[in-house]
């Protein structure tokens, strides 16, 4: 039972069908929602159920999503197709975004956030919904920086030609999801939520559009160091480059060929990145929410 008492956290569902596979991802669902009520604020997951958008899961539907094969990966341009023809479908940092907000969800946790593509031979210029719906949707996206797999410098450049501010949340450097320094400044440090809040109400207070993105580096004690996990990348994506795989086919394999290149390692710092950013999530809910007064 959702407790609208407690100040709301979005929780996206694709690292549910699309992140690991049956019983990982179900206990990863349920880990990241009781991460977030035991410090003090509400998870609502989003899915799409039978062409329903869900904010709010529950557990019975966290279940459906966890077990049924084919579920499609929805981003916001999706969410027509599988609300008109009645499917399921688990929902993107960009799709997730936007149906926080339409439900008054000013506070979202996630992994990493799509962003610009390391150039592939023969690929097109890619680059992540994600960004732009940061760019037009008013929502407080806490994330590890984006994926590790990116082209960090484009995508941080694409980031600032669309106004979109980076706080770097107890770091002056941009994370780089397996790793916590990427050598990339932030736009500004914060140290406390109450800072984190204090930029969003100054953005609010001026009429920005858009979100704010809130990088928290991954737990020293999962990192993987950079310049451990770039060889390794750059070995996954030569492959991807051999096999000919374009658009959504190269993040998923790229992800699943580093948990088999680093044995899992990984696979467990996306886990504690996660629970992570749950954590700081939910504290910049309740500044959030303490700012707004009774």
């Amino acid at each position: 039972m959702t407790d609208r008492s407690l100040p709301q956290v979005a929780l996206e569902s694709t690292l549910i069908t699309h992140g690991l596979p049956y019983p990982r991802n179900l206990e990863l669902a349920r880990a990241l929602e009781a991460e977030v009520r035991a410090h003090g604020a509400e998870p609502r997951t989003i899915g799409v159920i039978a062409g329903e958008p869900v904010v709010g899961l529950t557990d019975d539907q966290l279940v459906h999503l966890a077990t049924t094969q084919g579920v499609r990966k929805v981003s916001r341009r999706d969410l027509p197709v599988v609300v008109a023809r009645g499917l399921d479908g688990s929902t993107t940092v960009a799709a997730t975004m936007w149906l926080a907000h339409r439900a008054g969800i000013r506070v979202f946790a996630t992994g990493g956030i799509g962003g610009v593509h390391r150039a592939v031979e023969g690929a097109t210029y890619d680059v992540s919904a994600d960004l732009h719906e940061l760019a037009q949707t008013p929502v407080l996206v806490v994330c590890a920086g984006a994926k590790a797999i990116l082209d960090l410098p484009a995508t941080l450049e694409v980031l600032e030609t669309l106004g979109v501010t980076v706080v770097g949340y107890g770091t002056e450097e941009f994370p780089a999801f397996y790793s916590r320094h990427s050598g990339l400044p932030v736009d500004v440090r914060c140290d406390a939520p109450e800072e984190v809040a204090a930029v969003w109400r100054a953005r609010q207070r001026l009429g920005l559009p858009g979100g704010l993105l809130v990088a928290v580096p991954v737990p020293p004690e999962a990192e993987i160091p950079a310049e451990e996990i770039e060889p390794t990348i750059r070995q996954a994506v030569r492959e991807a480059t051999d096999r000919g795989l374009r658009s959504g086919e190269v993040t998923p394999f790229l992800l699943a060929r580093l948990a088999e290149l680093t044995g899992e390692r990984s696979v467990q710092a996306n886990m504690a990145l996660l629970l992570n950013n749950a954590r700081v999530a939910s504290a910049l809910a309740r500044a959030l929410a303490q700012a707004d007064g009774p």
